[in-house]
């Protein structure tokens, strides 16, 4: 069974996200400040299936919590917060997974966890090359290591399945929906969350644009280097 880690130091909020996601016949554990849930993420690491993180916290915040865990889990990392800043979006986006605002539709909630949670399997029992090359670019399939000239580059979940999905597709044109439609898995969300992790993921790895290049007006193609 999948286990969901909610953060929030909202006990209603964490109490409805709770409740909607055991409806669904997921197993929840709930915290309500991120020094609780770091510790549970240490002694747990290996049992959990996605977490939700609200970002205003008292003592650790939701951006310091994921990125004190990253390098503990891989698991899909979403941020449930009343904050609209465009910054403040944009900043989840790219170090976690995904991002969804306060007030929710429980329901789009809902489709949004279990989309990375079906995506998640996929990449677990599906069938996979674990390395793929792609001229001095190395993922690694079965451990979520990107390798850029030898060097190991930190990359969330959630950028990884974007570069996997470009470098397996390598020379091919996809347009953002083909991009947003196979990584995200949702009809949900903003299809805006495609060129924020591009940025990210061209910035940690190609911050001259050779190999992710952008077909204005369609999408991106990633250049195979033969």
């Amino acid at each position: 069974m999948s286990k969901i880690l909610i953060v929030d130091d909202d006990i209603a909020i964490a109490g409805l996200i709770s409740d909607a996601l055991e409806d669904e016949g997921l197993e929840t554990v709930v915290m309500h400040d991120g020094k609780s849930a770091y510790t549970y993420a240490v002694e747990n690491s290996q049992d959990i299936s996605l977490i939700t993180l609200d970002i205003m916290m008292p003592e650790l915040s939701g951006i310091e919590l994921c990125r004190a865990v990253r390098s503990l889990v891989s698991c899909p990392i979403i941020f449930v917060s009343a904050k609209s800043k465009t910054i403040d979006t944009v900043l989840g986006l790219e170090i976690g997974d995904d991002y969804i605002a306060k007030p929710f539709v429980v329901e789009e909630f809902v489709a949004r966890v279990k989309a990375h949670l079906r995506r998640e399997q996929r990449n677990i029992s599906g069938p996979q090359k674990d390395i793929i090359k792609v001229g001095d670019i190395e993922i690694n399939t079965g451990s979520y290591e990107v390798r850029k000239a030898g060097k190991i580059i930190s990359f969330s979940t959630r950028e990884f399945q974007l570069l996997q999905y470009l470098m397996e597709n390598a020379g091919k044109v996809l347009t953002r929906e083909q991009i947003f439609g196979h990584v995200w898995d949702t009809e949900f969300g903003d299809i805006g969350t495609v060129a924020v992790n591009i940025k990210s993921i061209r910035d940690k790895i190609d911050p001259d644009n050779e190999y992710i290049k952008t077909v204005w007006g369609v999408g991106y193609k990633f250049e195979t280097k033969e």
